[in-house]
């Protein structure tokens, strides 16, 4: 039965306490963190001026917390990395209103993980059930045209297709640790030629002079924050845009949750003129912020990938997620694997279009990920 599930909605992450959401949340994700979506709640970067308002959801049982989930009211598609800009042309075309919508994600973070944190004695399935019905109802109350679940653990998207909402697949490229003791050692596992090219990847940049430092959130300074949010910055202004996040949050991670940064600085004459900032947890490294001041053959795979790599090798890591899009990563052996969402739309019609749309784009995207595994670089014989 759920009917002693109490459910309520909050529009701050402190209307619970931090011990109680991280024990919620667990070890899985640094992005799941109390510190990580109060940062972006308390620096701007997700509060209702930007677009993502907070909507907490709150599961309580005979006065325990046991769930709660990340949820914002959207009056913009930005920052989400499923895209349904199509769906909201489709809306405006029809003289309908797609904005507002709910969305249960991480703010500016294409990583998969847990999206409805359940203590691990309740029945989730129960709880996704009760959180599902009164979700549709508070989007009903707020006008809301659907609810998203963006980039949900696999058990999670089964649970909510499960109760009603629409499952959709999308494709990313990630690199495993096949217990390597060093990068030529996973460069073993290459054909030839794919080998021979990112030797001359790494030959050139190294070649050019330039070197890297390794940084954990405790050895970035006020500069290098500086200095690195600079870089951020420059890569959106090259293309006339404007980061999402701001100076004072990256600050405000290295003060509250230094133990998962890694910054990958590279300096050139001792210089810095680019860097790569990634989160991390006991087994995966999240690569996710990058920017540079000088354009260098071949510095974004070194700064953001390889050295990556030599990190999770050297720290024993078995995963780095690379964050979204980005098919260049194949033929430097990241696997493309397939990432989940869920969704709910108020409108029949809508729905039932889009509903018959998903089930064609997912045909696609499923032999995209077959056609794509046939352009790893790994050898092919049984030795690799």
């Amino acid at each position: 039965m759920t009917d002693d599930f109490e459910i309520r909605f909050c529009d701050c992450i402190t209307a619970l306490a931090p011990q109680t959401w991280n024990a919620l949340a667990g070890a899985d994700s640094p992005f799941l963190r109390h510190e990580f979506l109060r940062a972006l709640e308390e620096t701007g970067c997700a509060d209702a001026d930007s677009g993502w308002q907070p909507h907490h959801l709150l599961v309580t049982q005979r006065g325990r917390t046991v769930a709660a989930m990340p949820l914002y009211l959207k009056s913009h598609s930005w920052g989400e990395y499923v895209f349904d800009w199509s769906w909201a042309d489709a809306y405006r075309r029809n003289g309908r209103r797609y904005y507002p919508k709910l969305v249960t994600s991480i703010p500016f973070t294409p990583s998969a993980g847990r999206r409805l944190l359940v203590v691990p004695d309740v029945d989730a399935q129960a709880v996704t059930r009760a959180v599902v019905a009164a979700v549709i109802r508070e989007a009903r109350s707020l006008g809301a045209s659907s609810w998203h679940v963006l980039f949900p653990a696999v058990d999670e998207q089964a649970r909510f297709s499960a109760a009603g909402l629409r499952p959709r697949i999308g494709c990313q490229y990630h690199w495993y640790n096949r217990g390597y003791a060093s990068f030529e050692d996973f460069l073993a596992t290459f054909s030839s030629r794919k080998r021979k090219n990112l030797r001359k990847e790494r030959a050139a940049v190294h070649g050019a002079g330039i070197r890297f430092q390794h940084l954990d959130g405790h050895a970035i300074t006020r500069s290098l924050w500086q200095i690195f949010h600079g870089f951020y910055q420059n890569t959106y202004e090259v293309r006339g845009q404007q980061g999402y996040l701001s100076l004072a949050f990256f600050e405000q991670l290295g003060r509250t949750m230094p133990e998962n940064l890694l910054l990958v600085l590279a300096l050139h004459e001792d210089t810095p003129i680019a860097a790569a900032l990634s989160l991390r947890d006991d087994t995966t490294l999240y690569g996710r912020y990058w920017g540079s001041r000088d354009d260098y053959q071949f510095l974004h795979f070194e700064t953001c990938y390889y050295q990556g790599i030599d990190y999770c090798i050297a720290h024993g890591l078995q995963h780095f997620d690379s964050g979204a899009q980005g098919e260049h990563k194949i033929q430097r052996g990241f696997e493309p694997i397939i990432t989940y969402s869920n969704h709910w739309i108020a409108d029949p019609q809508f729905d039932a279009a889009i509903g018959d749309f998903l089930l064609r784009e997912a045909e696609h995207v499923r032999q995209y990920r077959e056609e794509a595994a046939g352009l790893l670089p790994f050898r092919q014989d049984p030795a690799s």
